[in-house]
C-alpha cells in the first residue's frame, strides 16, 4: 500500500496512508560545502531561525553594553550579511532601521545604537543584480542612503566566532564581528534525493529532484513534489512558484476524483519580483513596471497584505506595520538566551569562547 514513515514528537514511528501525496518540504541554506559555516552564520529559512537571529541581534548590542574593551564592543556593534539577494538586502535594512530607529539611546547607557556597522558582502557586482542595472542601482543608492557597507565582489572564506574572511582581488581580508547572517544560498530538503532515490528521477547540484511537467514524479502520478524541492523548466525559487504549484495540484487531484485523469502541464504565472529595503523603501519588477523607493515599497505592502490569510490577519497586519513604520516602538523585542550544553553547538557562537567559565 501506499504509506508514509514518519516519526512523531516523542520519537514514535508511525505509517500515514495516502492516495495522493504533495510533497512540499521546502530548501534549507547552502553553504556551498562549508557547512562549518553554519553555527557562526545562520541562515533565514524558517521561523525558528527568525527567532534565533533576533535573539542575536538583541543580545549583541546588549553584550557590546556590558563590554568594557572598545574593540571587542566594536565586533559585537559589527553585522556582517552574506549574500546581496533581495533576502540579505531586507535583513541589512532592517537591521539598520532597528538601530536607528527601534534602539534609542535611552535604552543604553555606554552605546549608540546608531553606531552599529551593518556590512553587506557579496561575490557579484551590484546588489539585486536579478532586478536588472536599473533597479540595482537604486537598491544600491538607497541602502547607502541608510549606512549599509557594501561590499562587492568579495567571497567568504571562513566565519567563525571573532568574524568571517573574504577573498578580495589584493588577498583575503579578515573583517571582525560577532554577528555574521547568511544569505547566499539555498538548496532543497534532503526529503528531495529521497523521492528522487525512491523513483529514480534526477537530482540536480542543489539536491532538487526533476519533476514532469504536471509536477508528479516519473512512475507515480499519485506523488507531487512542489517548491524549492523540485525542478521544472528552470522555475525560480520564490514563494509564488510553490503557490502557484499548490494551488495546481489541489485541483489536479480535484479532477480526478471527479473522473478526469487527462494530464495538464503546469503553467507558471510570473507577478514579478519585489524587496523591501527599509522604512518606506522598496524596489519591484512586474512585467514591464519598475518601481523603486515609496512608490515601490506602497506596492510591497499591497501585494503582501493581498496574500495573507483572512481578513482579520490583513487587519491585524496592517496595524502592527503602521505602528512600527510610523513610530519607533517595536514590539518584537523580548529575546531569551539559551544555555550552549554539550553536543549543542548550535547556540554557542553567540557567547564567548569561555563563556561557560564565566557566572553571572
Amino acid at each position: 500500500g501506499r504509506t508514509v514513515a514518519a516519526i512523531d514528537p516523542v520519537g514514535k514511528r508511525m505509517e500515514i496512508p495516502y492516495d495522493s501525496l504533495i510533497v512540499a518540504a521546502g530548501g534549507r541554506t547552502s553553504y556551498f560545502g562549508n557547512d562549518q559555516f553554519e553555527p557562526f552564520a545562520p541562515g533565514m529559512k524558517t521561523i525558528d531561525d527568525a527567532l534565533e537571529l533576533r535573539r542575536r541581534i538583541f543580545g549583541a548590542f546588549e553584550l557590546a553594553e556590558l563590554e568594557d574593551d572598545p574593540a571587542e564592543r566594536e565586533q559585537w556593534l559589527t553585522f556582517v550579511v552574506v549574500g546581496a539577494g533581495p533576502t540579505g538586502c531586507e535583513l541589512a535594512g532592517q537591521i539598520r532601521e532597528l538601530a536607528e530607529r527601534a534602539l534609542s539611546r535611552h535604552n543604553f547607557r555606554t552605546i549608540d545604537p546608531g553606531t552599529a556597522r551593518v556590512i553587506l558582502v557579496d561575490g557579484g557586482k551590484e546588489p539585486l543584480a536579478s532586478f536588472g542595472d536599473n533597479l540595482s542601482g537604486k537598491g544600491r543608492k538607497e541602502l547607502e542612503h541608510m549606512g549599509v557597507e557594501l561590499r562587492m565582489g568579495l567571497r567568504a572564506t571562513d566565519v567563525d566566532f571573532h568574524g568571517i574572511d573574504v577573498q578580495t582581488p589584493n588577498g583575503t581580508e579578515r573583517i571582525p564581528a560577532h554577528t555574521v547572517i547568511w544569505a547566499a544560498g539555498v538548496a532543497a530538503s534532503p526529503l528531495a534525493k529521497m523521492l528522487g532515490d525512491a523513483s529514480g528521477a534526477e537530482v540536480d547540484r542543489a539536491g532538487r529532484v526533476s519533476v514532469l511537467p504536471d509536477c508528479t514524479l516519473p512512475g507515480h502520478p499519485e506523488v507531487f513534489a512542489i517548491g524549492d524541492l523540485m525542478s521544472l523548466d528552470h522555475l525560480p525559487g520564490v514563494a509564488e512558484v510553490a503557490m502557484q504549484q499548490g494551488l495546481f495540484a489541489g485541483r489536479t487531484i480535484r479532477r480526478r476524483l471527479q473522473g478526469d485523469d487527462h494530464v495538464v502541464p503546469f503553467k507558471y504565472v510570473d507577478l514579478g519580483s519585489m524587496a523591501t529595503i527599509g522604512r518606506f523603501r522598496a524596489v519591484v519588477e512586474f512585467k514591464r513596471i519598475r518601481l523603486s523607493g515609496f512608490a515601490g515599497w506602497l506596492m510591497w505592502l499591497g501585494v503582501h497584505l493581498v496574500f495573507l490569510t483572512g481578513f482579520r490577519n490583513r487587519l491585524g497586519a496592517l496595524f502592527r506595520w503602521s505602528g512600527a513604520l510610523l513610530g519607533r516602538h517595536r514590539e518584537e523585542r523580548a529575546f531569551t538566551v539559551r544555555r550552549a550544553s554539550a553536543g549543542d553547538d548550535s547556540y554557542a557562537s553567540v557567547l564567548p569562547p569561555d563563556a561557560g567559565k564565566q557566572q553571572t
